[in-house]
């Protein structure tokens, strides 16, 4: 499968654990909602706990449809939440839809490494949005604004700032443009910080979700010239994400 910059599913990138603040859960039943209501599938990393869970049942319960890509080491053990039902969950290998299936709403797509699921999640979305979460999370988020930067694809990374949860990763950001390791533009355009209300008591009840996927709509980064064409393979004949897709 080739990379698509204008499909209209969102990889969602979130903790498999719901933390510590309500606020976190209300943003993620929002987003669930949104993806839902204008028809946008969801593409996540499979789990069924957290707010991971919360996110895909939202959007299930919404009328959506939802694709979790799973390493098979994490769905042999059981999913990064609770075991997955296989009598409800559509399984795919690899990335093939098992024939006759396609029309399910809950699909799982099983890939053999971490690496593998993050190249799948990547070339089926238009988008990436990242609630709070854990190193998985910051890992998943700043790989898929490098490869914005470098050109692999053109595709917007939206941060819901939830009770200032990603104000840590803007400061440095902004530390990196200032000690010259990152270009004002890039740094400016590469990552939308999503704030909500200056009063974080408004975060419980604010409609993340629909200002999210504003945001990924009104995104400016593909005016942004990328580091490198990586259409220029050797030869000219492997694309960069279908080297990616073979590592």
């Amino acid at each position: 499968m080739k990379p698509d910059s204008t499909s209209k599913a969102v990889a969602v990138y979130c903790a498999s654990s719901l933390g510590k603040c309500s606020a976190y859960r209300n943003a993620a039943v929002s987003l669930g909602r949104a993806l839902a209501d204008s028809n946008r599938p969801l593409v996540y990393g499979g789990g069924t706990k957290g707010i991971m869970g919360v996110v895909s049942s939202t959007v299930l319960e919404g009328g959506g449809k939802v694709t979790g890509v799973v390493p098979y080491a994490i769905f042999a053990a059981g999913g990064e939440g609770e075991q997955n039902n296989k009598s409800e969950t559509h399984v795919a290998l690899n990335g093939a839809s098992r024939e006759g299936e396609q029309n399910k709403s809950d699909t799982h797509i099983i890939v053999e490494s971490m690496h593998e699921r993050k190249v799948e999640m990547a070339k089926r979305v238009g988008g990436f949005i990242g609630l709070p979460g854990g190193f998985g999370t910051f890992e998943e988020v700043l790989e898929v604004t490098t490869w914005t930067q470098l050109g692999i694809h053109a595709k917007p990374v939206i941060l819901l700032n939830v009770l200032s949860f990603w104000e840590p990763l803007r400061h440095l950001v902004r530390n990196g443009i200032e000690e010259g390791y990152i270009s004002p533009e890039r740094g400016r355009c590469l990552i939308t910080f999503v704030d909500g209300p200056v009063d974080h008591d408004e975060h419980e009840t604010y409609d993340w979700g629909k200002v999210a996927l504003q945001a990924l709509d009104d995104w400016e980064g593909r005016r942004v010239e990328p580091l490198f064409d990586w259409s220029r393979g050797s030869g000219g004949k492997i694309s960069a994400e279908e080297k990616l897709a073979a590592t």
